[in-house]
């Protein structure tokens, strides 16, 4: 079969060798993304292309598109109000954890896998194959007999999910131009954002409901046969390496730097995972974690600098992308962004658990003051960049408003009012609202054109690790810190009774306390709740910063045609 057509690679600069058969000589992207940096005002190395697909055609593949991001998004927080059923069903609260560890895990570490497999396949049908292996793992997930068999399927949606966020942004980067790329990112933003604000809601509400937890993850099916014909026959035929055979492709990549990456991130997420939540910090478990997490990472790094078993065009560690400041800075700010989201989406409903007796699905109800403002801010963006240009000034003005927020957070105790709860979390929700998505967009400007799937998988990388890390450390120091404080409120009660109350598992240990014992234990437990805000304060610090070093060039504007 002869070369593509432009119409089935990815996005074209006529200044860029695009022959997809010198892929593993090709020059390393460090010069194209200088030059790229160092233009003053705006972005001109990006052909700009119509798009193939418009009318409503072009609606309905959009917003096929956006279901697999809801998804994932869904998923990400719909065990949060199921997990005490899950425990009453299978009685293996000792493996609870396993639950949403299974799940980052197999996302924070296949995100750089999935972005160099979509930049050496056929973006359609790779991008179909992740939602089907999604859908068996829902399956899997939603018909467990036991607790072992729902882990398992947890880690098949982790690991297939992220495939589906960065298939869904590679497929809005080859079917969109530059300049209303972030547009488009930004609205992906927005099904984001609703998919995590409703996953504990629906959940929550099919736990109480005839339909049982499993439907919590069969709804996924659903989902996906509806949008399984657009999938099928509307979907643009994309592929960047057209010619070429399904083994060579396959061949190619960095089979050892996946293994040494995998069992690297494996390591390391189950050690902030249990550490001080199942195991104690200095416990030879974690410490063994941290060693063989540090080691393996070591190794990846070597393999990775050196080329080893495989070749600089192969490895599966964008190396190039080290050489430029922005793509580092996006990969930091979009893991404080990722911090700035999750911490209060599962520490705010919490709070008014504890505070305000809610049920799991008036509490998931409280956060969408939080989620619509920061949808709010994440569609103005996506429709300003584009428009605009600078990109700076976002991370700024955001990584400021999360500050405040995250302080005001910081001091909330049990007698707080609702309304300052919904003004806080607004200026959290706003503030990451303003940047979070922007660095897709922004990634994708400032690299070659063949390294997009790849600026994807590396800056999705950073927002799922940022997740991981701080909903792990923040679940440490809120169990570890409310367990101390009512330790020594309530000493003669079984730890095991103390961490079950906590998490939502039991009751009659509130049930059985005087009326001054249980308002002294739910002030220590707001006061861990507020301690774990210091996570967002850092990150929108870091943010502000890191903004600071970022250019002040313009991208997305199309120069002006001369007269």
């Amino acid at each position: 079969m002869g070369p593509a057509t432009d119409s089935e690679k990815f996005p074209n600069d006529h200044t860029l060798d695009t022959d997809p058969s010198h892929s593993d000589e090709s020059t390393t992207v460090a010069p194209v993304m200088n030059d790229a940096e160092k233009q003053a005002d705006l972005e001109p190395s990006h052909q700009q292309e119509a798009r193939e697909i418009g009318g409503w055609k072009w609606v309905v593949v959009v917003l096929a598109i956006y279901s697999s991001q809801f998804l994932f998004a869904l998923d990400q927080t719909i065990v949060a109000n199921v997990q005490p059923a899950i425990v009453e069903q299978f009685k293996s609260v000792d493996r609870l954890s396993w639950v949403s560890v299974a799940f980052l895990f197999g996302a924070a570490g296949t995100n750089l896998i999935w972005g160099k497999i979509f930049s050496q396949f056929n973006t359609k049908w790779t991008y179909i194959a992740t939602i089907f292996v999604f859908e068996v793992g829902s399956a899997v997930c939603g018909a467990a007999p036991n607790m072992n068999t729902l882990i398992v399927g947890r880690a098949i949606c982790g690991v297939s999910g992220a495939g589906m966020y960065v298939g869904l942004m590679t497929q809005l980067a080859v079917t969109t131009t530059i300049q209303e790329r972030p547009m488009y990112v930004g609205g992906a933003g927005l099904v984001w954002g609703i998919g995590t604000v409703l996953g504990p809601i629906i959940g929550g509400a099919f736990t109480d409901s005839s339909a049982t937890w499993r439907w919590s993850f069969y709804i996924n099916l659903c989902v996906g046969a509806l949008c399984a014909p657009v999938y099928l026959f509307m979907l643009p035929n994309k592929d960047p390496r057209r010619g070429t055979s399904f083994v060579n492709r396959a061949r190619e990549l960095d089979g050892v730097g996946t293994i040494l990456l995998i069992g690297a991130f494996f390591s390391g997420v189950m050690a902030v995972s249990f550490g001080g939540v199942m195991y104690p910090w200095n416990s030879g478990r974690i410490i063994g974690l941290f060693c063989c997490s540090g080691v393996l990472f070591i190794l990846f790094g070597v393999q990775q600098a050196y080329a080893i078993f495989t070749t600089p065009a192969r490895r599966i560690m964008p190396v190039e992308f080290f050489k430029s400041r922005t793509v580092l800075i996006l990969f930091a700010v979009t893991a404080a962004g990722g911090t700035a989201i999750f911490l209060p989406i599962y520490m705010t409903p919490l709070y008014f658990q504890f505070t305000r007796g809610d049920g799991a699905l008036q509490s998931g109800v409280r956060l969408l003051p939080f989620i619509m403002l920061m949808i709010f801010a994440t569609i103005s963006n996506g429709a300003f960049l584009s428009k605009v240009g600078y990109y700076m000034p976002w991370y700024l003005a955001g990584g400021i408003l999360i500050v405040i927020g995250g302080a005001l957070m910081y001091t909330v105790d049990i007698a707080t009012s609702i309304s300052k709860i919904y003004g806080y979390t607004i200026l959290i929700g706003i503030g990451v609202g303003l940047f979070v998505q922007a660095s897709f967009s922004v990634g994708q400007a400032v690299v070659k054109p063949e390294q997009i799937p790849s600026s994807i998988g590396f800056i999705s990388t950073g927002q799922i690790t940022g997740i991981t890390l701080a909903l792990a450390i923040a679940n440490a120091v809120f169990l570890n810190k409310s367990e101390d404080g009512i330790k020594a409120i309530l000493p003669n009660t079984p730890t095991a009774e103390i961490q079950q109350a906590i998490i939502g598992m039991g009751s009659a240990l509130f049930d059985d306390m005087s009326d001054e014992e249980r308002q002294r234990v739910l002030e220590v437990i707001v006061s861990a709740l507020s301690s774990t805000y210091a996570l967002v304060i850092t990150a929108g610090a870091l943010v502000v910063v890191l903004s600071l070093l970022l250019k002040r060039n313009r991208l997305f504007v199309t120069p002006a045609a001369p007269a």
